[in-house]
Formats: structure tokens, C-alpha cells, sequence
């Protein structure tokens, strides 16, 4: 069994010095280090914690302009597209403009044709009909 005599209290003060000795060489600088270990991760999420952050803001403002590049690149091609429409219609224009003036001067070149005609018409009908009245009469008119 059991004895209580001194070899206990030697044994008991054996086991608080080796206690104390431990703690002071093993058990503190690990402790430190464990401290000092999530100290630094500490710092660490919380630079990684920062770079998510600012990433997500980036990635955002990405976005926000692309999306206005988009409706910029849209702007600029309606734009041109109006442009180019205001083009085709003053070109259509222009084109109704002249094809007018040609037919109207188709139409006065027609009628001038006309009236030559007509005048070289009612000169040679009137010399048939001088031929044929005196053919038919027998006589010269």
C-alpha cells in the first residue's frame, strides 16, 4: 500500500519542480509559438479577407463597364446607322431630283419632235390632198 512518509513529499515537490521546469522550457515557447502562428493567420485572413473584397469590387466595376461599353458600342452604332439612312435618303433624293429632269426633258424633247411632225405631216397632207383633189377633178388646182 500506500505509505506517507517523506519520500512522498519528495516525490510531490520532484513532481511540481519537474512541472515547472517543463512549463518553462516546453510547454511556454510552444504555447508562444501556437499565439504567434494565429497571430499570422489572423493577419493573413485578414489580408485575404481585404484582396476578396477589393476582387469583388473590380470584378464589379468589370462588369459595370463592360455593360456601358456595350450600350456605348450601341450608341455609336445607331448612330452611324441614322447616319448612313440620312445618307441613302439624300442620295435617294437626288436621284428622284435628276430622273425628274431627265423625264421632263424626255417629255419637251418628245413634245418639240411632235410639232416638227405634226408640221411636216400637215405640209405633205396638204400636198396629197392638192395631188389627189387633182387627180380626182382631172384638172391642176
Amino acid at each position: 500500500m500506500l505509505k506517507v512518509d517523506y519520500t512522498l513529499f519528495i516525490q510531490i515537490a520532484n513532481f511540481l519542480f519537474l512541472v515547472f521546469v517543463l512549463n518553462l522550457l516546453l510547454y511556454r515557447p510552444i504555447r508562444d509559438m501556437l499565439r504567434q502562428r494565429k497571430e499570422r493567420m489572423g493577419s493573413f485572413q485578414a489580408s485575404r479577407d481585404e484582396f476578396l473584397e477589393k476582387s469583388g469590387l473590380n470584378e464589379k466595376e468589370l462588369k459595370e463597364n463592360a455593360v456601358g461599353a456595350t450600350k456605348e458600342g450601341f450608341r455609336t452604332k445607331e448612330g452611324f446607322r441614322m447616319e448612313a439612312l440620312d445618307t441613302e435618303k439624300g442620295m435617294l433624293q437626288e436621284a428622284a431630283a435628276s430622273a425628274g429632269d431627265a423625264i421632263e426633258k424626255a417629255k419637251e424633247e418628245i413634245e418639240h419632235n411632235m410639232a416638227n411632225v405634226r408640221q411636216s405631216l400637215d405640209i405633205e397632207l396638204a400636198k396629197f390632198s392638192r395631188e389627189l383633189a387633182e387627180k380626182v377633178l382631172g384638172r391642176s388646182i
